[in-house]
């Protein structure tokens, strides 16, 4: 790690919380919307996939409460997590268990694993902007909604 004493700071105060479950994922994976107002910013800003506009904190709040509801067993197993300056990147997989309505398709009770990326900027201790991608493609066909890949 670099000797500067603002990453440091980052890691030391910042990034114990996140490292593990993410971020903004914890809304996902213990459905606490409290636990996710303390560290997220007021101001807030997410990309997601399928959103065609940025989320404000509540459009996220209620995205993350959609997946919980649709996916209420999800969680977020993370294989890699960086920290450069004020930014986390995480990678990993989301899995869970298909037993809600998405996207208009009914519950299958299929089990999922799809891949997934967020990157979170980091600013006085909150998290202020996320992007996220996740492998739809695998998804949709690991529910049978498209056939598998080739």
């Amino acid at each position: 790690m670099s000797d500067s004493p603002r990453l440091r700071l980052l890691f030391e105060a910042r990034i114990p919380a996140l490292i593990g479950q993410g971020v903004c994922q914890q809304a996902f994976d213990n459905g606490s919307v409290e636990q996710a107002k303390k560290i997220i910013a007021a101001n807030f800003i997410a990309h997601t996939t399928g959103a065609s506009e940025p989320l404000d904190l509540d459009g996220f709040i209620e995205y993350g409460l959609m997946m919980r509801n649709t996916f209420p067993d999800g969680k977020h197993t993370f294989a890699d997590v960086i920290v450069e300056n004020d930014k986390v990147v995480t990678r990993g997989t989301f899995s869970g268990t298909h037993e809600g309505e998405l996207l208009g398709f009914p519950p299958t009770g299929q089990p999922v694993e799809f891949a997934v990326m967020h990157i979170d900027q980091i600013v006085d201790g909150k998290v202020v902007e996320h992007w996220g991608q996740a492998d739809i493609m695998a998804l949709m066909q690991q529910l049978g909604i498209l056939p598998p890949s080739m």
